[in-house]
Formats: C-alpha cells, sequence, structure tokens
C-alpha cells in the first residue's frame, strides 16, 4: 500500500500519437519508457523517485499488454544486476532507485555492467537526493558515472526535455555499448507540464524471444583477459561513439550563444534557477530569451571538447553553475580550454559556494557577482525586490517560528518501542545502541536520543558487529526495520551474527511495509498484494538462518511487553544472537487504509465509534513525562487554568488517533489520572442518546450539589 495511487493517472499512459500529456514529471519518465519500446523494468523504491515504483505498479496490467516486465527488487544491487539482461540482446531495460546511497549498493553490479557493456539500450533513472530536501550523506551521482564510465543525463527540468532524454538516451546506450544514468533532481520528478505523446511499443524483440534463444559472449564477462579489453574499448571505441551521438543528435543545447563575450554553463538540471535568476536581473523574459550566451549540458558526461572550444571562442569568461561537490566539471572545463590554448577565465566555486543546493537566491547571487566583473552596465542599481523579500520572510520566520527536530507521526507504533528502551536503561542502565536506516532513525532525536551510529540499510546490527566479546555480560542493541531487514539485513546482519556467534541483541521494528519510502510492501507485510507475494515471517526467516533465541512482540503499544522482551533478552543467560520483533501496523498506512472506510460508514449512515484521548487540565501536575517520553505531535502543552499554579500542562490536540501511549507512559505503563478516553460516536443509536442523556442528568446533578455547598462556604 504506497502512500500515494495513480490508479486513474496511469491510464495517461495508453495515449497514442497526436495525443498530449498532461501531468507529473514521474508519469511523463514512465510514458517515454514505453514509448521507447523498453522490455522489463526493475528498482527499489526511495525519495524522489518512490513514486515511480507506484506509477509502475499501478500501470502493471498496462505493462503486461506490452509485454514489459516488472520487478519490485530486493535492493538497488537486485535492480542494477537486472539489467545484465541487455548485456547479450537487444533488449531495452530501465531500473530506478535513489541515489547515492542507492547507487552505493548497486556499484558492484554496475561496474561489472559498465566493463562488459551492452548490447541492449540500458538505463538507470536515479532521484538525485542532494540539497535542502535530503535525508541522506551529501554526495554525488557524478562520481559513479566517472568511476564506471557510465553515461550521465541531466536533463532540463520539463516534460518535453525529459521525455527527449529518456528516448535518445536508450538510443545514446546502443549507439555506444554502454548504460546511460538518467538524473532526476526532486522538483524535476513532480513537476508538472504537457508533451506530445506517441504510440507505445511492443519491444519487436522480447524477453521470449531472449529466454528461447539463448546467446552468450564470453568477452562480455569480466574475467582476464576479456576485463582488459574492455578498458580499452571504453576508451577506442564507446567514448568515440558516445560523443558523436551527442553532437550529431544535439543533445546539449546552446541559447543566445554570441550575445556577449562571457557566457553561462550549467547542468541541464539547473537551467531553470539560471534562467528565472537572469529574469529577476532583467537579462531574460518569460520565456525564456536570454541576453547572456547559455550552454546548457544535459549530458554532463562525458564533456564534449569540441562543443566547449566552440562556446567559449572569443569570450573573456565563463560561468561554471554546478551543484555540489567535488567540482568535478569546472576540473574538466580547465583540462579542455588548456589543452586547446583558450585564455578564457573559468568562474565557479569562486562566485558559488561549494557545496549546498544551489536554490534560487543561492544562482542569483552567483550569477550577479560574475556578471558584475564583465559588464556591471547590464546589471540593476539594486538588488532585486524578490531576493530582498525572500530574505526578509526567512529572517522574521527564523525569529518566531521554533526549531523543532523531525520525528514520527502521530500515533507511530515505534515510538513505544523506544519508550520502552528508555525505560529499560533506568533498570540496566545505558546500553550502545546502533541504529539503521528508515523511520526508526528519528530515535536519536529529542525526546528519545537513542543511537550511537547508523552504517548504511539493514546494516544496524553490521555497525555493532566488532562489540562482540566475552569479557562482559552486558550486550549491544541494534535496531533495524522490516524494510531494511528484507534488504540487506538478513544476510549482513543477522546471518553475520550466527556465524560469528555474537551475543547481542537485534530489535527488528516490523510495521507491515517499507513505511520510510512511502509505504510500499515488503516480505513480511499482511496485507494481500495481487502482484507480489507477502506474509512472510520475519521470526522464520531469522530462524532459518540458526537464531534460536527470537520474541515476536505482536503489539508494540503494549509497553508491558516491550518492556519484558528487551529486558529477557539483555539478561537472559542464554549465550548467542537474540532478536525481538515488534510488531504493529504503520499508523500512517493504516489511517490511509481505515479513514476511508469511516467517512463511507458514516456517510451511508452506519453507527462509528472513534476513540480519542485528552487531560484533564486540573489533574495534570505539569510532569510533562507523557511529552518526555512520547513525543507525539499531537501532544503539546497550553496556559494552566489554575491561577494558583504557573506550570503549563499538556493537551492533546485533535490530531489524536486514540493509540493510549501517552497515557501509558506517564505512570509506567499505567494510565495517568489526568488522562481521560472518549468515544466520539457518528450516527448514535437511540440506546446512545439514552445513555448520553443519562450521563448529562447525573452529571449535572453531582456538579449542582458541588455549586450548592461552595455557595455555602462563601456566605
Amino acid at each position: 500500500m504506497a502512500e500515494r495511487s495513480f490508479v486513474q493517472e496511469v491510464q495517461k499512459l495508453r495515449l497514442g500519437d497526436g495525443d498530449e500529456f498532461h501531468g507529473e514529471g514521474i508519469l511523463a519518465v514512465t510514458k517515454a519508457l514505453l514509448q521507447s519500446g523498453v522490455s522489463y523494468v526493475a528498482g527499489y523504491q526511495g525519495a524522489p523517485i518512490s513514486h515511480l515504483m507506484d506509477v509502475l505498479t499501478d500501470a502493471n496490467d498496462i505493462l503486461q499488454e506490452l509485454g514489459v516486465h516488472f520487478e519490485h527488487s530486493a535492493s538497488e544491487a537486485t535492480a542494477a544486476a537486472t539489467l545484465a539482461a541487455s548485456v547479450n540482446y537487444p533488449l531495452r531495460g530501465a531500473v530506478t532507485f535513489k541515489s547515492t546511497v542507492g547507487t552505493n549498493v548497486a556499484s558492484d553490479a554496475l561496474a561489472n555492467l559498465a566493463s562488459g557493456g551492452v548490447t541492449g539500450g540500458a538505463m538507470l533513472i536515479v532521484g538525485e537526493d542532494y540539497g535542502e530536501g535530503s535525508s541522506i550523506m551529501q554526495e554525488r551521482s557524478h562520481a559513479f558515472a566517472m568511476k564506471s564510465q557510465v553515461w550521465l543525463i541531466d536533463p532540463r527540468p520539463n516534460l518535453p526535455s525529459i521525455v527527449h532524454a529518456v528516448e535518445k538516451g536508450f538510443e545514446l546506450s546502443e549507439a555506444s555499448n554502454t548504460p546511460v544514468m538518467l538524473e532526476l533532481r526532486i522538483r524535476a520528478c513532480h513537476v508538472h507540464g504537457r508533451f506530445p505523446t506517441r504510440d507505445n511499443v511492443r519491444p519487436s524483440f522480447t524477453l521470449k524471444d531472449a529466454i528461447e534463444n539463448p546467446k552468450r559472449d564470453v568477452n562480455r564477462i569480466v574475467l582476464p583477459p576479456a576485463s582488459y579489453l574492455h578498458e580499452q574499448e571504453k576508451t577506442h571505441k564507446r567514448w568515440p561513439a558516445a560523443l558523436k551521438f551527442i553532437q550529431e543528435h544535439q543533445l546539449n543545447e546552446f541559447f543566445s550563444e554570441g550575445a556577449q563575450d562571457f557566457g553561462i554553463v550549467m547542468q541541464g538540471g539547473l537551467y531553470n534557477g539560471v534562467v528565472r535568476a537572469l529574469q529577476l536581473l532583467g537579462l531574460a523574459d518569460d520565456f525564456g530569451q536570454t541576453d547572456i550566451p547559455l550552454y546548457v549540458l544535459n549530458i554532463t558526461y562525458p564533456l564534449v571538447d569540441d562543443e566547449f572550444k566552440r562556446f567559449c571562442t572569443g569570450k573573456r569568461g565563463l560561468l561554471v553553475v554546478e551543484e555540489g561537490q567535488p567540482d568535478f566539471i569546472e576540473q574538466n572545463i580547465h583540462s579542455i580550454l588548456h589543452k586547446a590554448g583558450l585564455n578564457t577565465h573559468i568562474h565557479g566555486k569562486d562566485v558559488l559556494p561549494m557545496g549546498g543546493e544551489y536554490t534560487g537566491g543561492v544562482v542569483l547571487k552567483g550569477i550577479r557577482a560574475f556578471i558584475a566583473q564583465y559588464a556591471a552596465h547590464l546589471l540593476p542599481a539594486a538588488v532585486p525586490a524578490v531576493q530582498a523579500t525572500h530574505q526578509l520572510a526567512i529572517s522574521e520566520a527564523v525569529a518566531q517560528v521554533h526549531p523543532r527536530p523531525p520525528s514520527f507521526c502521530t500515533g507511530c507504533p515505534e515510538r513505544p518501542i523506544f519508550t520502552a528502551i528508555k525505560m529499560i536503561e533506568k533498570e540496566l542502565g545505558q546500553h550502545h545502541v546502533s541504529c539503521d536506516i528508515g523511520c526508526h532513525l528519528f530515535s536519536i532525536l529529542p525526546p528519545f536520543n537513542i543511537g550511537a551510529t547508523t552504517m548504511g540499510y539493514g546494516l544496524g546490527w553490521a555497525g555493532a558487529s566488532a562489540f562482540n566479546t566475552s569479557e562482559t555480560s552486558k550486550r549491544t542493541v541494534s535496531i533495524m526495520g522490516d524494510g531494511g531487514f528484507w534488504h540487506n539485513g538478513l544476510t549482513s546482519g543477522v546471518g553475520n551474527a550466527v556465524f560469528n556467534q555474537s551475543d547481542n541483541l537485534l530489535l527488528v521494528v516490523d510495521n507491515g511495509y517499507s513505511a520510510a519510502t512511502g509505504g510500499q510492501d515488503v516480505l513480511s507485510s499482511k496485507a494481500i498484494n495481487p502482484i507480489r507475494n507477502t506474509n512472510n515471517p520475519i521470526e522464520k526467516a531469522v530462524r532459518g538462518v540458526g537464531v534460536e533465541w527470537v520474541k515476536t512482540v505482536t503489539n508494540t503499544y503494549s509497553l508491558d511487553q516491550m518492556r519484558q522482551a528487551l529486558r529477557d533478552a539483555l539478561t537472559t543467560k542464554q549465550q548467542g544472537p537474540k532478536v525481538i520483533v515488534a510488531q504493529s501496523e504503520c499508523m500512517l498506512n493504516r489511517q490511509r487504509r481505515v479513514k476511508p472506510m469511516i467517512r463511507q460508514r458514516i456517510q451511508k449512515g452506519e453507527r462509528v465509534v472513534r476513540e480519542r484521548f485528552g487531560i484533564d487540565p486540573d489533574t495534570c501536575t505539569g510532569d510533562h513525562s507523557c511529552i518526555r517520553l512520547s513525543g507525539c505531535p499531537s501532544l503539546s502543552i497550553k496556559p494552566n487554568p489554575d491561577p494558583l499554579r504557573q506550570d503549563p500542562v499538556a493537551a492533546v490536540a485533535d490530531s489524536c488517533v486514540g493509540c493510549g501511549l501517552c497515557g501509558e507512559v506517564s505512570h509506567a505503563a499505567v494510565l495517568c489520572p489526568s488522562f481521560y478516553r472518549a468515544e466520539i460516536i457518528n450516527n448514535p443509536t437511540a440506546w446512545d442518546r439514552f445513555k448520553q442523556g443519562l450521563r448529562e442528568r447525573v452529571i449535572g446533578w453531582l456538579q449542582n450539589r458541588i455549586e450548592r455547598r461552595l455557595e455555602g462556604i462563601a456566605a
């Protein structure tokens, strides 16, 4: 169950020749794949291309009609290895995953694929998760392209350019026998627009044809001496073929080439930001017509020497707008111009920051500084009003908005797990905790402050493997999600711990989905998936590789169960690896499923009861342990109604989903006296109304007694 359904939108994929597509970037990529005659698609979900996997899932019927095989890969390495189908056969294939963490995982398969080369077009669609919207280490895909010699496509972020890049990318791959990488930033994935469509193409050479007519070429396999020949083939055959194709098909673009004796070269994905900056400076119009020469690198690797010589001849200065570090492109341009004997002065990281996302404000500031050195008379006298207003708005927001660390969703079943760990710490002392990638990584932040390291997806237990000694009875705790477990953790974590006789603890957070990437199903999901195999228990898997001490907690909201399981695992005399599987469904996915059902029942006039919690301000002591050990977004504070008390009291917002954790943790798993549980009833029955009326009369009578007593005291 993904976070968003594309069931209706995927019908646009049936548009044919002469129609016009209107929609989102990810849908446009999918349509371009089908127009290109792709035979198979695989991938692993992750920002910012999770929606591509979701679109392909919802479009599975359309894919099957065209004979296209689609897989949810176990990992990015699995996805990249799928492209092996294009090594010996004229099959076009595409895989997708988040970069650079996904490319890290896939690098072994990618290196072998690039070394031997491909016959059919092979495309990697990577989500460039870089900058302010990123949740990963700040690295670039460019390094992987250079390392393995994979051509890197970075198209202008509009739908016609993206579709053109996909279609020409397959042709470039086939013309040079080299896999290509299509890089899409977050904004490109979700940009909206239109483009003229063509008919979808059913592959002329199918997977069936390949299976029934197997081929092999030992020179495509990375073994000496073929591996040495691969390097020579890359240099003398594939590289020249790629350069020729890029030039002949004009994949890079020139704008206003001779307008000035200086110019700007940029990654294609940054084109919109550059043109917007020029527009604010009065040097471009609303349609992209610019007074400054622009050279747009829709192919950022390899660079075409002849095109740079053409663009830079007669120019005094060149600004390189290259996001991220190291400055691979800028260094390459220095080499190209030096060898060509051109004296064009190159600017880049001197007027633009070395690291960080090139947002609109950053690009505007850098371009203004560059133009001021070469043609100051072209610039407006004052800073553009938009920039000044933007800076003022940010400074005012910073002064008024309190910083808040990212945390778990309201009612998240992972929150009580870390509450239980904090309680066990008071009882048994602190333990070294090794974390993993996923929603549960929020535990490293307040209010839990749990976790010392995280080494990668599914590497939670591997990250604590060095702490394995008989010199102490204290055990380390490792944490892993169900998504990470099936991605890499079963082998790298559990299998490794069994083989090396670890005496430590792994806690697997089993919320039923790959929740952090959008709620996609995994092997252990309990949901019935029509095109995938689910309901494979994690406990069964870990026992299968040799773990003997395993406990499954089926309700993480029960702090009694969670604490007891942790206590047993950390104090048992039994030696060997220990695993706790903590199960409760992801609340976000649960609400996505349940809320529409509740709305339908209410609309039909059915009786619906929903639980909510509240806090009695007269009873609340202001201790706020409910907040310190829960951190739920629906928990807040408000002024104390008692004039004799100054401490603010806790309050529950309307976003409460009724999980009850906040009340339990307030007093060691016993409902705090200030908390009350309320039932909200839609379409109440006559009996419900009678009970409500009776309660109001009884409570009113008791309240009147209190008021009369108070009046007597006052008299």
